[in-house]
């Protein structure tokens, strides 16, 4: 046989085998190729650590990983408390990845005691300092939403008044943000968890956004904490909804990926879709197994839960 019609007839064979123009090694492996690269339909935003032994330590190398696998937003907790240096490498790779920076926390958060709840000016004034601080953060790495959670109940004060004191902080909230673009997202945290905190439930949220009446004041509807909370949720996703900035995402029991407990997550995202959504839902759980397995595994439950 000639040369001429044996390149011929091995062009054929590799075509009819479904590889195309991917070269062949001795031994048959595919040879550079990179992995397909995940094709999502909401912007799914995981946070450090969850990727890290497949990427390292490093943040930069995290939030590459993540944006190789298809993830065009990323949320960062304890954002505010890196260093310049970092927030802005990281601020860097995101641009360049074209990723998109969700939500930092931007205050202290009283888990034990009441901060905004009893009208107290001095607590009130830390707050507001604290949210004026955390625009130089948002600003340094592109962020258009920071999460605030107004505290403690105040046991010995009626829970209207407490209502009033918190409007009254997220006002003067919102009108630091307001100039500058940036949303506070306000997170309600159930009661299995955050036994005493003031805001619980997706209503309550809804009813002291209003009253604040601002742009800048909007609920993150974390779906874990309102599975747990109240249930119901494409519901009051609905009866929230010109109120949602943010979603949250964890699956219940456990708050680990979706397909580990008892949301129907693929119906929860199909929903949130079909109504236009553009913001970010944050991955704010836990891997459910351990190591480069679990990893993997997230990965997996998000490509399967995405498919609607």
């Amino acid at each position: 046989m000639d040369r001429r019609k044996f390149v011929k007839q091995k062009l054929m064979a590799t075509t009819a085998l479904g590889l195309g123009g991917i070269s062949l090694g001795t031994a048959g492996e595919k040879l550079g190729t990179p992995p397909v690269k995940n094709t999502f339909q909401l912007k799914y935003a995981p946070h450090l650590g969850m990727f890290k032994n497949h990427a390292g330590d490093d943040p930069v190398d995290q939030l590459n990983f993540m944006a190789d696998q298809g993830f065009t937003a990323f949320e960062d907790n304890g954002m505010k408390g890196r260093s310049i240096q970092t927030q802005e490498k990281m601020a860097s790779t995101m641009a360049k990845r074209n990723m998109t920076m969700g939500v930092f926390v931007a205050h202290e958060i009283f888990w034990k005691e009441p901060n905004l709840t009893n009208g107290d000016t001095a607590l009130r004034e830390k707050f507001l300092k604290e949210i004026q601080e955390s625009v130089a953060v948002a600003k340094r790495v592109n962020a258009k939403w920071m999460t605030v959670v107004p505290g403690h109940i105040a046991p010995r004060l009626n829970m209207a008044y407490q209502t009033t004191n918190v409007v009254e902080a997220l006002k003067r909230a919102s009108d630091i943000l307001e100039p500058h673009g940036i949303t506070m997202v306000l997170e309600p945290l159930n009661f299995r968890d955050h036994p005493g905190l003031f805001l619980s439930e997706s209503p309550q949220a809804f009813s002291v956004c209003k009253s604040v009446d601002s742009p800048s004041c909007k609920i993150l509807f974390d779906i874990y904490h309102q599975q747990i909370q109240e249930g119901n949720l494409i519901p009051n996703i609905d009866a929230c909804w010109d109120e949602i900035g943010y979603f949250q995402i964890g699956d219940n029991p456990g708050r680990n990926e979706p397909t580990t407990g008892e949301i129907n997550y693929t119906n929860v995202f199909k929903h949130i879709h079909s109504k236009g959504f553009q913001g970010i839902l944050g991955m704010e759980h836990g891997n459910s197994i351990q190591g480069k397995e679990g990893e993997l595994a997230v990965i997996e439950a998000y490509k399967k839960s995405d498919t609607f």
